[in-house]
């Protein structure tokens, strides 16, 4: 949420100096501090203070600071924090809170509260604001509809540019920003946009219908979060205006609110790559921590068995030639780095749309991974070959490489595609099955190959 300019020396606020003014009691010299501060810098140091001092700070912001700025601060933070905080309020300084906040912020925080607070929460709200967050809550999750903002600035068609501007001025104070003028005819679909620039250049009796670009780029109340972020990054846009099934204008999203969701979805997919649970952070307790995690590393050691079936199945060459055993990382942990690049690349085209052909894809990362196979095993095959002084062991090594690679880079393109059409999200799961395919192929391969050629090998 926008609050204005703050005069502040600094972009941070010290923590040390902050604990030192606690510890003394100091509530007026640092309400002062808070109250000069932009709420994000407020909501950075609370998440770096012990929970003792943050409820000592926060009592401070509710009984010292302007309730708007207090409200701005928990926009800022994150939502566990601020749903720790909202546990000890009451109802109504909940409901005080909200009804300060710009819509979609209040939505947000409103649908992770308990049922029963929620309901409460939105009955003892101000009207306006309630009304608002209700509408949005009626909305999905994550997509357009919920992350919008009510707040925009409409007129009909045949409102000229003097009405306009006169309209915008008296009416300002709003609407949480204003980008755009969007053109709607009397049934409120949405006809036009004129630019603020546009307005203002444009004789005072023109109509808006004369200077609106009709071809306006909007969404659906039902498109998913992440599309919306990508048209406005695709088309620069300051605010994307939303419509209902009817084409009917019912909000906008506002370019911070598509930063917000481009974070969070870059957030998500690091951690659901790593096999950590999104609503995991360094906040979180131990306890909980360990039920978030425990699932994926089952889940991993389960398929690491196969891996290590694999092993057993060759423990006769192993035991004759050591070097096997030596050597055997290699192949498994650079076709594990390889697949993992893959991965990455696979997913981050998913998530922005930019797979045309899924042919064309596979026969890339064919190419890559045996280009990547024959310069890695070549370096690894020189080295061995030299160390053990066995020329067929890098030979071994070498062609065990090649084809893990490639293996590395189908299963890397395959697995997060098949994933996607089985309805699961590839970034969490596409890692530990990745893993599986590249360590089995790897040690499968390589230990397969030496026991074809084990006459040709220094051990044979």
């Amino acid at each position: 949420m926008e609050t204005g300019k703050k005069t502040v020396l600094h972009s941070a606020i010290p923590v040390p100096l902050v604990r030192k003014l606690l510890h003394r009691g100091a509530r007026s010299h640092l309400a002062r501090i808070f109250a000069k501060a932009y709420p994000v810098d407020v909501a950075r140091l609370l998440a770096m203070l012990g929970w003792a001092e943050r409820l000592q700070a926060f009592s401070i912001l509710l009984e010292e600071c302007d309730t708007a700025h207090v409200s701005s601060i928990l926009s800022e933070m994150a939502v566990e924090d601020s749903l720790a905080l909202f546990e000890r309020l009451r109802p109504t300084e909940i409901a005080r809170l909200f009804s300060e906040m710009a819509a979609d912020d209040a939505t947000f925080l409103a649908s992770r509260l308990p049922d029963p607070l929620a309901a409460e929460v939105l009955a003892l709200m101000e009207a306006r604001p309630a009304a608002e967050v209700r509408e949005l809550l009626v909305h999905e999750e994550q997509t357009a509809g919920r992350i919008m903002t009510p707040n925009y600035f409409a007129l009909e068609e045949d409102v000229t540019v003097s009405e306009a501007i006169t309209a915008l001025q008296r009416r300002s104070e709003e609407y949480e920003m204003v980008f755009y003028v969007y053109v709607v005819d009397k049934r409120d679909h949405l006809v036009g946009v004129v630019s603020l620039k546009k307005l203002l250049t444009t004789p005072s009796s023109v109509q808006l219908k004369r200077i609106m670009v009709p071809d306006v780029i909007s969404a659906r109340t039902s498109a998913d979060q992440e599309e919306v972020a990508r048209l406005v990054a695709d088309h620069n846009l300051l605010a994307l205006p939303i419509v209902d099934d009817e084409d009917r204008l019912v909000g906008i999203v506002t370019v911070d609110d598509v930063i917000d969701v481009l974070e969070e979805e870059a957030a998500e997919d690091l951690l659901a790559l790593a096999g950590v649970a999104t609503e995991e952070r360094i906040s979180t307790g131990a306890g909980r921590s360990l039920r978030l995690r425990a699932p994926w590393l089952l889940i991993n050691l389960i398929l690491a068995f196969f891996a290590s079936y694999v092993i057993s199945e060759f423990k006769g060459p192993i035991s004759r030639l050591p070097a096997l055993a030596a050597l055997m990382p290699l192949v498994a942990g650079i076709g594990g780095n390889a697949a993992t690049q893959t991965v990455t690349v696979m997913i981050r085209g998913m998530a922005l749309d930019e797979i045309a052909s899924l042919t064309w894809v596979i026969l890339k990362t064919i190419i890559v991974g045996a280009g990547n196979g024959i310069i890695t095993g070549t370096v690894a095959a020189t080295v061995a070959a030299i160390y053990y002084n066995d020329l067929w062991l890098g030979v071994v090594l070498a062609s065990a490489m090649v084809i893990t690679q490639i293996m590395a880079g189908l299963v890397g393109t395959l697995v997060p595609v098949g994933l996607k059409r089985l309805g699961v999200d590839p970034a969490i799961a596409s890692s530990v099955f990745v893993t599986a395919c590249t360590d089995i192929t790897g040690f499968f391969s390589f230990l397969g190959l030496a026991t074809l050629l084990w006459n040709l090998l220094k051990a044979g």
